[in-house]
């Protein structure tokens, strides 16, 4: 039997043991009587952490977006036959509730994550059924592209506005028949892009403001500023 079965001290065990118990300290917060620091900081998608704090301020603000959107989803709809253009330009407000958790949480996936929950609201009140909770998802696609490139391990705030742009110039060319752009001017369609554009990258903009102050304010954990 070895001096380490035989419960003998040397300078490996105790060396060892003091590591141990500062690992577990670490990672729960125990051990010496002294709060550990927040392990619950960004990371890139293969290390990704999801405490239930992040988890529930992902629920928070995707019940908080689907309120936001129910009604916007029936104005839209409403709008859409005789008012195109000012039913596209609410289009952005469906990109917010992604970028806000993007943005605060410095997760991958968070902004698909708070679309579905933001989708899944709106379903008894939408009309359309399941396929709101496909459109949300596939707004939040684009506010969560950008970060996938670069594999969430950068978070530059131009980065959030890729997203806007990208999907600013998808939409109405996926739309293109819906809204009937092939009959309009030049000049219109041209106006349609641009308003679409500026609804995306407006909202974008209104996303980012939220969460920075929601950050300011303590929510979403100890995550680093973030980069111009």
């Amino acid at each position: 039997m070895s001096a380490t079965d035989g419960g003998a001290h040397t300078p490996e065990t105790d060396a060892a043991a003091a590591a141990a118990a500062t690992e577990r300290q670490h990672y729960n917060g125990a051990g010496s009587g002294t709060a550990a620091a927040p392990t619950d900081r960004p990371r890139g998608a293969k290390g990704a952490r999801y405490s239930t704090a992040v988890l529930l301020t992902c629920a928070a603000l995707g019940v908080a977006g689907g309120l936001l959107l129910a009604p916007a989803n029936w104005i839209s709809t409403i709008l859409f036959p005789g008012l195109p253009f000012v039913s596209v330009a609410l289009a952005g407000l469906w990109l917010l509730p992604s970028v806000i958790a993007l943005r605060l949480l410095h997760r991958p996936l968070v902004g698909i994550l708070v679309g579905l929950l933001a989708g899944l609201v709106i379903v008894p009140f939408s009309g359309y059924g399941f396929a709101s909770v496909l459109t949300n998802l596939w707004w939040a696609a684009f506010t969560e592209l950008p970060f996938v490139f670069v594999i969430w391990r950068y978070w530059g705030t131009w980065m959030h506005y890729v997203g806007a742009i990208v999907v600013g110039v998808v939409y109405p060319v996926l739309a293109w028949a819906s809204f009937n752009l092939g009959s309009m001017t030049v000049g219109l369609q041209v106006t349609f892009f641009a308003v679409t554009l500026a609804s995306c990258v407006g909202a974008t903009a209104l996303g980012i403001l939220i969460a920075d102050r929601l950050r300011r304010a303590g929510v979403g954990g100890r995550t680093p500023q973030p980069r111009p």
